[in-house]
């Protein structure tokens, strides 16, 4: 980033400070986290902080699993206020039960928080600012409960977010895959790939600076002399100035495919041409 931009991001566009736009992270959450919320663009500045857009891609969920998501229909914010107060807020967020393969768009101002038992694949902006709402009444290794944020939660939620549900995608089926177009923002594009079979594939020409992220099976990147195998659960970065891209493929691979900004693709699939060789 700081001598190879272009080389690297291609057109996307850096975050502040020309740092790498976007974060990838894999979540195991063994308990609830903390219900929070990340300031939206229009009050970031003021309240000296950076907005956050995210998603999440469940790749595992214990039965019964859920996500808190937004607000119950006719939360009003008096009712929220009054509710952090007495230590029940959690009564006002949207409970969402999901399962493995489910995805949920979180924009900056949308109030959340992951339950248990769950294993989620994150992207979202790079940006450090969470305001942490309500952690259950817990207390940390101190004996004290942790810091909570609410004045600045109250200026950033969105008040109007009322039970929103799980990504809807859209589905594209070749003879040898199966393509969903999980989220498409102004700050990244996720799409899920399956193959059903071992394939060897050629991407279309000049794709954009993309990561790779295996879900299962292992997936091979060939770009001239360099070749990266990467493992469930693991990452490959493959910048925009890499010559021709391929991809190997063992039977029931699935991956995310992420890009920065928002990606038109006129061919309609994830790969442009899509070439078995």
């Amino acid at each position: 980033m700081e001598n190879h931009p272009r080389e690297l991001l291609g057109d996307a566009t850096p975050s502040p400070q020309n740092r790498f736009p976007l974060l990838c992270k894999i979540l195991d959450a063994r308990e609830k986290l903390s219900l929070q919320v990340h300031p939206p663009s229009k009050k970031a500045a003021e309240l000296k902080g950076e907005p956050k857009t995210e998603m999440w891609y469940i790749a595992d969920a214990e039965f019964s699993a859920d996500l808190f998501v937004g607000l119950k229909y006719g939360v009003t914010r008096a009712q929220f206020e009054t509710k952090i107060q007495s230590g029940t807020v959690a009564q006002c967020f949207h409970r969402v039960p999901v399962k493995a393969g489910d995805t949920m768009f979180l924009p900056s101002g949308r109030v959340h928080a992951i339950g248990a038992g769950l294993v989620i694949f994150e992207i979202q902006q790079n940006s450090d600012t969470t305001y942490r709402v309500f952690d259950w009444n817990r207390v940390g290794l101190d004996g004290k409960p942790r810091e909570l944020h609410v004045p600045q939660s109250l200026a950033s939620i969105d008040f109007n977010d009322f039970e929103p549900g799980p990504v809807v995608p859209k589905i594209t089926k070749g003879p040898n895959f199966t393509q969903k177009d999980l989220v498409k923002s102004e700050f990244f594009t996720v799409n899920w790939f399956q193959t059903p079979t071992v394939e060897h594939i050629r991407l279309g020409p000049n794709p954009p600076m993309t990561i790779y992220a295996a879900l299962t099976k292992s997936l091979t990147i060939l770009s001239g002399e360099h070749t990266v195998t990467i493992a469930p659960g693991q990452f490959c970065l493959v910048p925009f100035s890499a010559p021709k891209i391929e991809l190997k493929t063992e039977a029931d691979t699935s991956c995310l495919w992420i890009t920065a900004g928002s990606i038109r693709n006129p061919q309609g699939g994830m790969f442009g041409p899509f070439h078995r060789t």
